[in-house]
C-alpha cells in the first residue's frame, strides 16, 4: 500500500514539474480563402491535436527549446513551422493550409523576422481586390500609418514628413525609379509593380537597415516569385485588363513568369470639371527569367519594357466655389492640346552562388533607360461668374454673370533622356547564430535634359508680369511702355553625368537573455559621388551613414516586442534635386541629412477568440543641409541650395485582426507635424505637413453566401500647405488645402476556387474565377489637388480656383486563372 502510495506521488510530482516546463500554442487552420478547416492534425513528434468546427486547435509543446509543429489534412498540402515558446506562454498561429489540387503561388508563414526589423508584410493578393484608383502593392501603402497622399490616381506617396523622392523602392534587391517628368498624377500610369507576379513585399517607414540604400524617409522591398507550376490569369475591367503566364521546363531548372498590363484612365479623368477630349493608355510588359544550373549557382533575369502615353485636348472647364451664401464659378474655353509620352526600358541580370549553406554570393548588373516629352500649347480664356443657386430653376448651378477677366497662353517643348548603369555585388555569411552581410555598388548616370516653357497670362488685354520685377504695370491705372515678358520662361539644357561609388557591412544577431529573445543589427553605408556635366564645375562629396537596430520579446504571460532603430542618413542629391526652378544645375548641393529615431511596440492578443495585433510607433527626425521645394500635384521644385533646417515628428497606431472571422481587416491612426527653417527666417509647415491620418480596410462576407464578399477602403487626410502659387513666398503664404476623404467599395462573387469547385461543365477548365463591381468614391467627395490661381487686374486681387480630383465612378472587373 505504501508502494502505490509512494508511485501515485511520484507520479504527480513529475506531472507538477513537467508542466511548469511546457508552453502552449494555439489558433485556428484555415484554408487559402480563411475558411476553418475541421478534423486538420497539429503534431510535434507523436503527440497532436485535432482542430475543432470552427478550426480551433491548442496544443501543449515542450518550452524554451525549438520545436517543430506539423499542421496537416488529407485535402490539404501539409504546412510545417519551427517555434520557440518561453515557459507558460501562450503562442497564437494560424496557418492556412492550401488544396492540393491548387497550384501554391505562396505560403504565408508568420515569424519574428519582419517586426524585429521593423518592416510590414503586405499580402501582395490584397493589391489585387482591394478597390483603388490606382490597384497596386501602393493601393495597401496607403492604408498604412505614417503613409500619406493626396491624389488618388498618383502611384506616388510621402512618408513621415518626407517628400516624393525620399522613398526607396527594390524588386528583388534591385532599385526602382520614377519618371523626370511627370508633373501631375493623370500622366502617371502604372507602377512599376505587377501584383501578378509579387510573393513578398515588406516596407520600412523609416529606421530601416544598413543593406537598403541611401533615402531618408521609407524602403519597398518586393521579391517576385519563382513558379512551381504551369499557370495563367486574366483580369478585365472597364479600366484595362492584366495577363500573366508563368512555367516551367520538365527538369524544373527553367522557370518563366511573365506579365502584361494595359490601363486606361479616362473614366476618372472624365469625371472631374473639365471637358475634354482625354487619352490617357499605359501599357508595359515585364519577364522574369530563372535557369538553375546547379544546387549552387543559378542565373536571373529581369526585364521590363513600359510606355505611356497622354493626349489631353481641353474644351471647356466650370469650377463652382465659393459658399453657400455666394457661390462662384470659374468658366475656361480652350484651344490647344498637350502631348506626353514616357517610355522606359529595364533589365537586369542576376548571378547567384552558394558555396555552402552559411556563405554565398550574388552579383548584378542592371541598366535603366527613359525617354520623356513633354509638348503642349494650350489657349485658354477665362471668366468669373456667379453660379445659379435656384435649386427649382432649370439652369440650377450653371454660372450666371460671366465676367471676362483674361487669357492665358502656356507653351512647352521638354525632352528628357537618362540612362542608369549598375553592378553590384553582395555576400551573406552566416556564423553559428551571426549573420554578416556586405555589398558594394558602382552606378553611372547620364541625364541629357532639354526644357523650353514659357506662359503669358494677360488680364483685361493688360499682360501680367512675373512677380518682383521691375518696372511694375500698373495698368489700367497708368500706361506702361514696358517689353512685354512671360510670366514664366524657363530654356535650359543640361547634359550630367553622375558617378557613384557605394557600400555596406552590417551585423545580425538573435540572442537569449534569460526568457528573454533578443536581436541586434549593426551597420554602417558609404557613398561616394562625382558629378560632372557640360558648362558645369566638377564637384564630389562622400557621406558615412552608420545604423543601428535593438529589438527584445520579454518572456511575459502577454505577448509583446519592444524595438527601437535609427541612426544617421543621408540622401545623396539624385539629378531632379541639383536642378532648380530654372533649369539651372548645381553640383555643390549636398546631401540631405537626417538622425532618425524610432521606438515601436507590438502587442498581439485574442480578442473574441481570434488573434489581434496593435503596432505603434514614435518618431523623430531632425533634418539638416536642407533642400527646399514646393509640390504642384505630383511635381516638385527644388531651390537646389542647402539653405534650410527641419524636423519631423508623430506616432503611428495600427490595429489589425479577424474583426470578421476567417478576414483580416486593419485600421491606421497617425499624427505628424514637419516644419522647416529657410534660412534663419523661423519655422513654418512645410509641404508634406499632413497633420492627421485615418484610414480603414475592411474586409466581409455574408455568412449564408460565404463566396459573396466585400472589401471596404477608406481614407482620411488633413489638408496640406499647397494653397498658395508655387512661385510665392512660402512665408507669406500658408493656405492649406481641404481635408481629403476618399472610400472606395468594391463587392464581388466567387464562382470557383479551390474551397468551391465547378458546379457546372462551363466552369470546369478555371481554378479561380470571380466577378465583382467596384465604385470609387462612393460618396463623391471633392477632393483639391492644387489651386489655380488668377489674377484679376481691375481688382488687382488673385483668386484661388480649386483642381477637382475625380469624382464617383462605377467599375466592372472579372478575374480568372486557369
Amino acid at each position: 500500500m505504501k508502494a502505490k502510495f509512494l508511485i501515485i506521488f511520484l507520479f504527480s510530482l513529475s506531472a507538477q514539474v513537467l508542466s511548469g516546463q511546457t508552453a502552449t500554442i494555439k489558433g485556428k487552420v484555415l484554408d487559402s480563402i480563411n475558411r476553418p478547416i475541421e478534423n486538420a492534425t497539429v503534431s510535434i513528434g507523436n503527440l497532436g491535436a485535432v482542430t475543432n468546427k470552427d478550426g480551433s486547435y491548442e496544443i501543449l509543446v515542450p518550452a524554451g527549446i525549438n520545436i517543430q509543429v506539423r499542421y496537416g489534412h488529407v485535402s490539404y498540402n501539409s504546412l510545417s513551422k519551427t517555434f520557440r515558446v518561453q515557459k507558460g506562454k501562450t503562442l497564437y498561429f494560424s496557418p492556412r493550409l492550401y488544396s492540393k489540387t491548387e497550384s501554391i503561388d505562396e505560403v504565408i508563414i508568420i515569424d519574428d523576422r519582419a517586426s524585429t526589423q521593423g518592416l510590414v508584410g503586405i499580402d501582395s493578393q490584397k493589391a489585387k481586390i482591394i478597390p483603388s484608383a490606382n490597384q497596386g502593392i501602393e493601393s495597401v501603402l496607403k492604408t498604412l500609418p505614417g503613409v500619406n497622399f493626396n491624389n488618388e490616381l498618383s502611384t506616388q506617396y510621402n512618408v513621415r514628413g518626407g517628400s516624393f523622392e525620399e522613398n526607396l523602392v527594390y524588386v528583388n534587391g534591385i532599385e526602382i525609379y520614377r519618371s523626370f517628368l511627370v508633373r501631375s498624377g493623370r500622366q502617371e500610369g502604372l507602377s512599376f509593380v505587377n501584383p501578378d507576379l509579387t510573393q513578398n513585399v515588406d516596407f520600412s517607414s523609416g529606421g530601416f537597415q544598413a543593406k537598403y540604400g541611401d533615402k531618408l524617409s521609407s524602403v519597398l522591398d518586393i521579391t517576385y516569385r519563382k513558379p512551381s507550376r504551369f499557370g495563367a490569369s486574366v483580369e478585365a475591367s472597364f479600366l484595362g485588363a492584366s495577363v500573366s503566364v508563368e512555367g516551367l521546363s520538365k527538369n524544373e531548372k527553367f522557370k518563366a513568369l511573365v506579365g502584361a498590363r494595359y490601363r486606361n484612365n479616362s473614366l476618372f479623368l472624365n469625371s472631374n470639371d473639365i471637358n475634354a477630349n482625354f487619352n490617357p493608355n499605359f501599357t508595359d510588359i515585364q519577364a522574369y527569367l530563372s535557369y538553375d544550373f546547379s544546387e549552387k549557382f543559378s542565373l536571373d533575369f529581369l526585364g521590363s519594357y513600359a510606355l505611356n502615353n497622354f493626349d489631353f485636348t481641353p474644351r471647356s472647364r466650370q469650377t463652382n466655389f465659393g459658399t453657400l451664401t455666394n457661390p462662384l464659378s470659374l468658366v475656361v474655353n480652350y484651344e490647344g492640346k498637350e502631348e506626353d509620352r514616357y517610355k522606359t526600358l529595364f533589365g537586369a541580370l542576376n548571378g547567384n552562388y552558394k558555396f555552402s549553406d552559411d556563405l554565398s554570393v550574388s552579383l548584378t548588373a542592371s541598366s535603366y533607360n527613359t525617354e520623356e516629352q513633354e509638348y503642349y500649347d494650350i489657349l485658354s480664356f477665362y471668366g468669373l461668374g456667379e453660379v445659379n443657386a435656384d435649386f427649382g430653376s432649370d439652369d440650377f448651378g450653371d454660372s450666371n454673370f460671366v465676367q471676362s477677366i483674361g487669357s492665358q497662353l502656356d507653351h512647352a517643348r521638354n525632352n528628357l533622356k537618362a540612362q542608369i548603369n549598375s553592378l553590384k555585388l553582395s555576400a551573406n555569411w552566416r556564423v553559428g547564430s551571426n549573420l554578416f552581410e556586405f555589398g558594394a555598388k558602382y552606378q553611372h548616370e547620364n541625364i541629357k535634359d532639354r526644357i523650353n516653357e514659357w506662359q503669358v497670362i494677360d488680364s483685361s488685354g493688360f499682360s501680367i508680369r512675373p512677380p518682383g520685377l521691375l518696372p511694375r504695370n500698373d495698368e489700367p491705372y497708368e500706361p506702361f511702355t514696358g517689353p512685354i515678358v512671360p510670366f514664366i520662361n524657363i530654356n535650359a539644357e543640361n547634359d550630367v553625368t553622375i558617378q557613384r561609388v557605394s557600400g555596406f557591412a552590417q551585423w545580425s544577431k538573435k540572442s537569449y537573455i534569460n526568457d528573454h529573445t533578443v536581436w541586434y543589427n549593426l551597420g554602417v553605408r558609404a557613398q561616394h559621388w562625382q558629378i560632372d556635366g557640360e558648362g558645369l564645375a566638377s564637384d564630389n562629396h562622400t557621406v558615412i551613414s552608420p545604423r543601428g537596430q535593438f529589438s527584445i520579446k520579454p518572456g511575459w504571460n502577454n505577448d509583446m516586442l519592444f524595438r527601437v532603430s535609427g541612426g544617421l542618413y543621408y540622401q545623396p542629391p539624385f539629378y531632379r534635386e541639383l536642378r532648380d526652378s530654372v533649369g539651372t544645375v548645381h553640383p555643390e548641393v549636398k546631401a540631405q541629412k537626417s538622425i532618425h529615431i524610432v521606438l515601436g511596440h507590438d502587442y498581439s492578443f485574442a480578442l473574441w477568440g481570434r488573434p489581434f495585433k496593435l503596432v505603434s510607433e514614435v518618431y523623430y527626425k531632425h533634418l539638416t543641409e536642407v533642400n527646399p521645394f514646393t509640390i504642384d500635384n505630383v511635381k516638385i521644385r527644388y531651390r537646389a541650395r542647402n539653405n534650410a533646417i527641419a524636423y519631423a515628428a508623430g506616432v503611428d497606431l495600427r490595429l489589425n485582426g479577424e474583426f470578421v472571422p476567417g478576414t483580416e481587416s486593419w485600421f491606421s491612426i497617425g499624427y505628424l507635424q514637419t516644419e522647416e527653417n529657410i534660412d534663419g527666417r523661423g519655422y513654418i509647415s512645410r509641404p508634406t505637413d499632413q497633420r492627421f491620418k485615418f484610414a480603414l480596410l475592411f474586409q466581409d462576407y455574408v455568412p449564408s453566401v460565404p463566396s459573396l464578399k466585400m472589401y471596404l477602403n477608406l481614407v482620411y487626410n488633413t489638408g496640406v500647405p499647397g494653397g498658395s502659387p508655387s512661385y510665392a513666398d512660402p512665408y507669406e503664404y500658408q493656405n492649406r488645402l481641404k481635408a481629403y476623404f476618399r472610400s472606395d467599395i468594391g463587392i464581388s462573387y466567387i464562382f470557383v476556387d479551390p474551397n468551391n469547385p465547378p458546379k457546372a461543365n462551363w466552369q470546369k477548365k478555371f481554378k479561380n474565377l470571380s466577378a465583382g463591381l467596384e465604385l470609387f468614391n462612393m460618396f463623391d467627395n471633392q477632393n483639391t489637388i492644387t489651386n489655380t490661381w488668377v489674377k484679376d487686374v481691375s481688382s488687382d486681387r488673385y483668386v484661388a480656383i480649386p483642381n477637382y480630383l475625380s469624382g464617383r465612378v462605377l467599375n466592372l472587373k472579372i478575374a480568372m486563372r486557369f
